[in-house]
């Protein structure tokens, strides 16, 4: 495990983008809809270190392979956004710190009480550590998967570089999240039940709780929608399936399909750990 972590240390590093020509979008821009699905990704990358604020004040910061992790997973997830923001750039769209600002201003107040909520379930169980890397592999399985269907569907070089190259990086958290989630899963029954019912009940597609509701059902759709994209939602159900107590939980067919109109609405937890209610409305999100 420490080996693991070593080489994932050593090989951790700012997105390379040397050759790639981000001018090639003023001569062919993308599309309006791969536009839509940078902007979200650009925003989503970028709340990265907010999702870390939430998981540090949990029992995960006690141990310290889990916190060397998120420390390369934070640095290299900033560069992706970085690097989205320089195609919205070249399409004359808000990109960088601007943008960011923006995103984070829209939270409601109630963003402020996560890191309260997030240290009360760390108290009530110590389980809740498989909770947030098993949730980090899906996220991660989830993201991988929609960066490679908007490179096909977008079809222009540059892009499909950059996405290729966000991709690589993206394997190595999904090797550490996948692989730790199914170490902790595997020793313990009530970290078993306990991950299964945070997913079925909380879990949500990545962003649910920054972006607009409208934005994550037009992304759930245009990625994952028709044939290829759901069988590309098959392919990360069925990994889900090979976790320890997972099986048949069926999270991305839900959220693609008619769960989706409920997973932008009011859900907390994305990149992380689920919220608990907050009064009548929902969740905190």
């Amino acid at each position: 495990m420490h080996t693991d972590l070593d080489t994932f240390a050593r090989r951790s590093a700012r997105l390379d983008c040397d050759g790639l020509d981000f001018d090639s979008f003023r001569d062919a821009p993308l599309d309006p809809d791969a536009l839509r699905c940078l902007r979200y990704m650009h925003d989503v990358e970028s709340h990265t270190v907010c999702y870390l604020r939430d998981v540090l004040v949990t029992r995960a910061h006690r141990d310290p392979e889990i916190t060397s992790f998120l420390t390369f997973w934070n640095y290299e997830e900033h560069w992706h956004g970085e690097a989205i923001a320089r195609v919205l750039d070249a399409h004359a769209e808000p990109s960088g710190a601007s943008r960011v600002a923006a995103t984070r201003a829209r939270l409601p107040r109630r963003d402020g009480l996560r890191p309260v909520a997030f240290q009360l379930a760390s108290a009530a169980t110590p389980h809740i550590v498989a909770v947030h890397l098993t949730w980090g592999a899906v996220n991660e399985w989830t993201t991988q998967a929609a960066y490679a269907r908007l490179a096909t569907l977008a079809g222009h070089p540059v892009l499909t570089e950059l996405l290729r190259r966000i991709m690589r990086q993206e394997g190595r958290h999904i090797d550490f999240y996948a692989s730790r989630a199914r170490q902790r899963l595997d020793a313990s029954p009530a970290a078993r039940r306990l991950t299964r019912w945070a997913l079925r009940r909380w879990w949500a597609p990545v962003g649910s709780g920054v972006m607009p509701a409208s934005d994550v059902r037009f992304l759930a759709g245009y990625l994952f929608g028709g044939t290829d994209g759901a069988a590309a939602a098959a392919r990360i159900d069925r990994r889900v399936d090979q976790l320890p107590g997972l099986a048949g939980l069926q999270l991305l067919a839900g959220a693609t399909g008619a769960g989706v109109g409920r997973a932008g609405v009011g859900r907390a937890g994305v990149g992380g750990l689920p919220a608990p209610r907050t009064g009548t409305t929902g969740l905190a999100a």
